[in-house]
């Protein structure tokens, strides 16, 4: 079953995908780290590009952490071709601050650099939790996405790609890859630059019993946490027939499986759904998604049989 709801603790809200000036964002990280707590985030990654031509940059946010609010170093990292010829992106939180850079000296990939997958291993055995950055975004290809091995967890959502481009998610290529077997969580995140209104649209709900670096870490890693764009998810109960749905108030409760196997039910303002198992009886996986009324989605990770 799902962790997130069963584990000791509380959720604690925070967002794993954020640049400042130290890159691309337009705010120096003080500025970035005080405007979540001002929001009323728990906890922040600042994971700014790391890359040679912005001096391969891994933020130092402790100074920042205030009570009740804490910050996780991380970056996204670059190295190596995609099948369209573009650089990798791939999102590393947790990430040790000496961490070896790879050879990146922009974003163009260049001969003699190591892979994507290579880098995401790097990062994975240094202790990261690592998440393949806006597949959509990116023009990830299915090969692509199989070829990251290391990955923890797939971008379901990613507000600045939704902002400034329309193409927000990973959705396909997760249940894809959950349909080959793979082990994966899904996060919503920023990608905040704060040069468009690219911030606090996405974000994790992790379970843990304080807010604390190393216990947000831990559960990232576990799966305790679920994503959300505004609906707060309370409870997931399975049995052999269905499976039941708290949260706050949606107007539509989706279950979500292999191949064509989906579910829903529709409603005003329902707090607590049930759905049949009926379709999903070979399906290996699931996962389920609520919406409200004003389309604001909620994720939780995936329920893996087997």
């Amino acid at each position: 079953m799902l962790s997130a709801f069963t584990a000791p603790g509380q959720f604690y809200r925070g967002n794993l995908h954020t640049h400042s000036t130290l890159s691309d964002g337009c705010l120096a990280p003080e500025e970035v780290c005080r405007r979540y707590r001002a929001e009323g985030y728990d906890f922040l990654s600042l994971t700014d590009h790391f890359v040679g031509q912005y001096g391969y940059p891994l933020a130092d946010t402790r100074a920042f952490q205030s009570d009740g609010f804490t910050t996780l170093p991380g970056a996204e990292l670059h190295s190596g071709r995609m099948e369209n010829d573009q650089l990798w992106h791939i999102l590393a939180v947790g990430l040790p601050h000496d961490f070896t850079p790879p050879h990146a000296p922009g974003f163009l990939p260049v001969e003699g650099q190591e892979t994507g997958p290579e880098l995401a291993q790097r990062a994975r055995d240094a202790g990261a939790f690592v998440s393949i950055a806006h597949p959509h975004w990116s023009g990830l290809t299915l090969a692509d996405a199989r070829s990251i091995t290391a990955a923890h967890s797939v971008e379901i959502y990613n507000h600045g790609c939704a902002v400034g481009c329309d193409r927000e998610g990973g959705g396909h290529v997760l249940d894809l890859l959950l349909s080959e077997g793979r082990d994966l969580t899904l996060i919503a995140t920023d990608d905040a630059h704060f040069t468009e209104p690219d911030h606090f649209g996405g974000w994790v709900m992790v379970k843990a019993e304080a807010n604390e670096p190393d216990l947000l870490l831990a559960a990232l890693k576990k799966g305790e946490f679920y994503s959300s764009q505004g609906p707060e998810i309370r409870a997931i109960e399975m049995d052999d027939e269905t499976v039941t749905v708290t949260s706050t108030a949606v107007s539509s409760i989706i279950l979500q499986g292999h191949g064509q196997a989906a579910t829903a039910i529709h409603g005003h303002s329902m707090t607590r759904g049930v759905i049949s198992l009926d379709r999903f009886r070979a399906s290996e996986w699931l996962r389920v998604t609520v919406v409200d009324a004003a389309g604001k989605r909620a994720w939780t990770n995936p329920v893996i049989f087997g």
